[in-house]
């Protein structure tokens, strides 16, 4: 019987399992590997992955918001952002073939290198490479003409912002200026930078597996929203006014170190004009203004010191000095010391004080400006005559615990907070710090520093009432429609001082500017109660024995003060450099401007009467009997060059405003026009001989300064320089200064 045949055993081997063991492992192992992916991707790493992902499918085109404008008080623009475009490539988009026509051109309209364009055009995988930053509408008109007419693709403008500042150099130290950015980097644009700036908008739009955009439906647009404007406290007209006497004032009197001026509404603390000059144009702010500068540094031949050399006068000519500079204010100063007095009880306005021509305190021996002494003084004296040893009384008086109080209470130990960025903190003693000696000084304001927004609040203080105000630029946010967004218009601080103490301080600083004997008569206007205060301040830290700053502050008008005027020249190289006789007369002037422009009524003396200044009326086409006439009644003399019948034309015109009994030249033939003259020499003559000098040669004149009554008058500057060739009728500006003054 045969076998049957056995059935195959189902049997695992070894490795068998071995085998499967290992697959398992390797699939567990492939299994981690993508979990752990997926969490790097996806939780760990989510972002980048993200961006890149983003990267792939979307193009983020930002959207550049418009700065806003800066206006002055009246809505007259002073800066503002105009259109301009940014050129870039996109060398994804582009076509190879086309990248050397695309260079070239770029090159001819652009100027720039046509290789750099070929470098980023190689890029292949990138659709935003920057070619050329904020360029004109004509250069962007020329590549939209060059990219329709080639059918170029790849080439894209971009609208952009450019800073513009229509009037130049005007108010530069105020506005400030932006980079290339956008981004304020001095001035109010760095103070309200996010203010003016907005916010960024965003163009999303989706790109498809070519890379290729997949039309508007699928773009996501987040807007731009445009920066708010700015309101200035300024005053366009007056910061002309401003502007044009420290310029001329700068070369006449070869300031080292330049000039401030600022004109406050003493009420408010709004800055209606602020300058520093020389300054420079905030639309080439790297450009360095001042010619003899500028030219210095060119003569320099040594890199390393020429750069220097730049960055130093570029820092220079933005700083502005009526903010970030301290100085000793000196006689300025004892308006702050006379209130004090008088507020704080020590003394009163019926106190006298004696003077022996000086004093000696602390080993030290302080003098007054008259050096034989002025005797006994009364308190408004002691202030017109600028007498330190009574000044030094007064701060003995008070003592310096009280001395400190009032100088803290009037602001002078800390920042003003004036909304213009580098105000600095001034250098003064504490009560602590402050010694004998040291209240002496300080109380004809030497041996301390402040700046002059410090000082010229301090003096609206003096004179609004007592209310210590808070001086500021901008007065209010608005949108692009004109909507207010906010009032930054600041509330008074304080009161410092009783309005009781206020009104006696402005009428003694009225007749320290309307008598002879005060110290202020170098800003008299006719026919307005201007009060004044000069100063005279050594600087005690340089190496030289003549550096000086000569300062003058004026208010108008004293029975109910609108405006303060604060002027100083830092190191003045001329005849003198006493406050009085050199910012005294600016102030003046600019008091003589600025009051009838704010509708001030002048109210003159009988004697300011016969003397008034008048606009000559226009009488050119005109009968010349009746053009005779009609200027014999309005209290001028009249000459006539010319054998005509009919006047041809007249100097001074009608935009001209000149003291009765000027002479106005009438010219009947064209062909005798504008006959010349020369110019004399008149300085330290008498107001007397200089007119009758003037009047000889067919001139006339406007005097400043000191009354040309006074018996102490001298010319010490004029307008035109001697030698000079000038129209017959020409108004020549005569400065009067008191020999005898020396404040």
């Amino acid at each position: 019987m045969s076998k049957k045949p056995m059935k195959p055993q189902n049997r695992v081997t070894r490795s068998m399992v071995i085998r499967s063991k290992i697959v398992i492992l390797v699939f567990m192992l492939f299994c981690v590997f993508i979990v752990s992916n997926m969490v790097n991707v996806q939780i760990v790493n989510y972002e980048e992955y993200k961006a890149k992902a983003s990267s792939v499918q979307l193009r983020d085109t930002k959207i550049s918001p418009k700065r806003g404008t800066i206006y002055d008080a009246n809505m007259k623009v002073l800066a503002q952002s105009a259109t301009v475009w940014t050129v870039f490539v996109s060398p994804a988009d582009s076509k190879p073939e086309q990248h050397e026509m695309i260079a070239a051109k770029l090159e001819e309209i652009l100027g720039v290198e046509k290789q750099k364009t070929l470098d980023k055009l190689k890029k292949t995988s990138s659709y935003y490479e920057v070619i050329q930053y904020k360029i004109d509408k004509p250069e962007a008109d020329a590549i939209r003409k060059f990219c329709s007419e080639e059918k170029i693709l790849g080439v894209n403008l971009m609208e952009d912002y450019k800073r513009y500042y229509p009037y130049g150099d005007f108010a530069a130290t105020i506005l400030g200026f932006c980079g290339t950015d956008n981004q304020g980097l001095a001035g109010l644009e760095s103070f309200y930078n996010e203010e003016l700036t907005g916010i960024q908008g965003r163009i999303i739009s989706a790109k498809n597996g070519l890379g290729l955009d997949m039309g508007y439906q699928y773009e996501e647009l987040n807007a731009a929203r445009n920066g708010y404007s700015l309101v200035t406290t300024i005053d366009e007209t007056i910061q002309h006014f401003l502007e044009r006497s420290l310029s001329s004032k700068v070369i006449d009197y070869n300031v080292q170190h330049r000039a401030v001026g600022i004109v406050m509404d003493v009420k408010t603390g709004a800055i209606l004009a602020m300058s520093t000059k020389p300054d420079f144009d905030p639309n080439e702010p790297f450009t360095i203004h001042d010619p003899k500068v500028a030219e210095a540094i060119a003569a320099i031949t040594d890199e390393t010191e020429k750069n220097n050399a730049i960055s130093q006068a570029r820092q220079s000519q933005w700083r502005n000095k009526a903010v970030s500079d301290l100085y000793e204010p000196g006689s300025v100063f004892k308006i702050v010391t006379a209130v004090s007095t008088l507020d704080s009880g020590v003394a009163t306005t019926h106190t006298s004080f004696n003077c022996k021509g000086y004093v000696e305190i602390g080993g030290w021996r302080i003098k007054c400006n008259q050096r034989s002494g002025h005797g006994v003084l009364s308190f408004e004296q002691a202030l017109m005559n600028s007498c330190n040893p009574a000044f030094i009384d007064m701060g003995q008086r008070m003592g310096i615990e009280t001395f400190v109080d009032y100088f803290e209470s009037f602001g002078l130990s800390e920042k003003t907070g004036i909304d213009l960025p580098g105000e600095q903190k001034s250098l003064t003693y504490t009560a602590k710090t402050m010694t004998e000696t040291s209240l002496a000084s300080n109380s004809f304001g030497q041996t301390f520093k402040i700046t002059p927004i410090q000082m010229i609040t301090a003096v609206a203080t003096a004179v609004n009432g007592g209310q210590l105000v808070q001086p500021h630029i901008v007065s209010k946010l608005v949108d692009e429609d004109g909507n207010m967004v906010k009032d930054l218009t600041p509330e008074p601080k304080r009161q410092v001082i009783s309005e009781e103490v206020s009104k006696q301080v402005c009428e003694m600083l009225y007749k320290n500017g309307n008598t002879e004997e005060g110290h202020g008569k170098h800003a008299y206007v006719a026919g307005y109660r201007v009060g004044g205060k000069s100063g005279t301040s050594e600087k005690l830290d340089t190496e030289m024995d003549d550096d000086y700053i000569a300062s003058f502050v004026g208010v108008a008008p004293c029975d109910d003060p609108e405006i303060a005027i604060l002027i100083f020249f830092d190191e003045p190289r001329t005849t003198t450099y006493y406050g009085g006789p050199l910012a005294g007369p600016v102030v003046g002037e600019l008091m003589g401007e600025i009051l009838p422009y704010l509708g001030v009524e002048p109210k003159y003396t009988e004697s300011e009467k016969a003397n008034i200044s008048v606009y000559v009326p226009s009488v050119e086409g005109k009968d010349l009997t009746d053009a005779r006439v009609q200027l014999q009644r309005s209290g001028f003399l009249v000459k006539v060059v010319g054998s005509g019948s009919t006047v041809v034309s007249q100097f001074p015109t009608n935009v001209n405003k000149v003291q009765k009994g000027s002479t106005v030249i009438l010219y009947t033939d064209t062909q005798m026009e504008n006959v010349m003259v020369t110019m004399p020499q008149l300085i330290n003559q008498s107001p007397s001989q200089a007119e009758s000098v003037l009047k000889g040669l067919g001139l006339n004149v406007d005097m400043l300064g000191v009354s040309s009554s006074n018996a102490r008058a001298i010319v010490s500057a004029q307008d035109i320089p001697a030698g000079d060739k000038i129209p017959m009728g020409t108004v020549v500006k005569l400065t009067l200064s008191d020999t005898g003054d020396f404040e």
